[in-house]
């Protein structure tokens, strides 16, 4: 198992971590929770799923309109927090956000299923929902508006980016003796890191 050192590159690591929970997590070991923050400082936090990571930061996909959406175009600050209970290990993020290119959103939503990119156009994502029916109702009128298999971008959906300045990779050991070692994005570029106390 790939171990944090002093002279480990974040990026390296964390791929390194996903992999290996790609291949021990029985479910979505992309998942992430992402917190996001109300205009009057109240936290807030929900799953969402990694589908990027580059040397910039880590990527997903939202509805703008949505609360989370909302959220981040007011405040672009975010925390991440990733989880994989079979390794029993964490990884945390922090850092500013920013929208990605229209292109990349582009990209990534071409390859969601049909059904998935009908379902960005039809679900006012966050806001009141009378009924089940009115849903379905819904996914049926943007069915017959786009018929065939090019389901267009909605203009309100596409992806943020995690820009971190903190990176935590946490190691559950015994008797809560834990092995935490925090990466700190420097000035100038690069990495500096510690080890702290469990």
């Amino acid at each position: 198992m790939t171990e944090p050192t002093p002279d480990t590159e974040p990026f390296a690591l964390f791929s390194a971590w996903l992999a290996e929970a790609e291949q021990s997590e029985p479910n979505d070991p992309n998942a992430m929770c992402l917190a996001t923050s109300t205009p009057d400082g109240f936290p807030t936090a929900r799953m969402v799923l990694l589908k990027g990571l580059d040397p910039r930061g880590f990527v997903f996909f939202t509805n703008h309109n949505s609360r989370k959406g909302g959220q981040l175009l007011a405040n672009p600050r975010a925390s991440l927090n990733f989880h994989w209970k079979s390794l029993r290990r964490a990884v945390r993020v922090e850092g500013l956000v920013e929208q990605v290119s229209a292109a990349e959103s582009d990209e990534y939503y071409a390859t969601r299923p049909r059904r998935s990119r009908i379902g960005a156009w039809a679900s006012d994502q966050s806001h009141h929902l009378g009924s089940r029916a009115e849903l379905e109702q819904a996914v049926a009128d943007t069915e017959a508006r786009f018929p065939g298999e090019d389901v267009p971008r909605p203009p309100h959906w596409g992806g943020f980016r995690v820009l971190p300045s903190r990176i935590e990779f946490w190691r559950d050991m015994p008797f809560r003796l834990h092995d935490r070692r925090v990466f700190h994005a420097a000035a100038g570029g690069g990495w500096t890191s510690e080890t702290l106390y469990p």
